[in-house]
């Protein structure tokens, strides 16, 4: 069964909120497994062994938080060349208290440098979690899972 790593950090608990809410999702749909992973806990490993995966990540002065570029700074190199992450799935959420575009300009320019595929719409939880946003999430998830056990993604 593939495995959907769901890497996030958040220090307010909203962000953890939208990730789990997208594990939900890729469980609910009994074709892959999530793997939800605070950044500063994930390493290469857990890319490199994944179907898919989603990044969450709060805004923070107009960039993605700190945990989640230190992610990124630390499995670049590793990574970059790996030809097991070449095309890799990808989708993003973020938790904004502004408008989340600086956050996702950044994250996205840097899955481009790994080459990472964007496989559906970003997620922008501008202001506090609802239940509207979470079923988006988990839609997501669902979305992700299905898409991976497919072939589609």
């Amino acid at each position: 069964m593939p495995t959907i790593l769901i890497l996030f950090h958040s220090q307010t608990g909203n962000t953890e909120k939208l990730a789990r809410a997208v594990a939900q999702g890729v469980a609910e749909t009994g074709h892959a497994k999530a793997m939800l992973k605070r950044a500063v806990d994930a390493a290469a490993q857990d890319v490199r062994e994944s179907a898919a995966l989603v990044i969450c990540s709060p805004e923070y002065f107009g960039y993605m938080a700190g945990a989640v570029k230190d992610f990124f700074d630390r499995t670049y190199e590793e990574l970059k060349d790996d030809p097991a992450v070449n095309k890799k799935p990808y989708a993003v959420v973020i938790s904004a208290g502004n408008d989340g575009s600086g956050a996702l300009l950044q994250i996205e320019k840097i899955c481009k440098g790994y080459r990472f595929r964007k496989v559906q719409k970003p997620i922008l939880c501008k202001g506090s979690v609802t239940g509207e946003i979470l079923s988006q999430c988990s839609e997501l998830g669902s979305t992700i899972a299905e898409g991976v056990n497919a072939g589609i993604f």
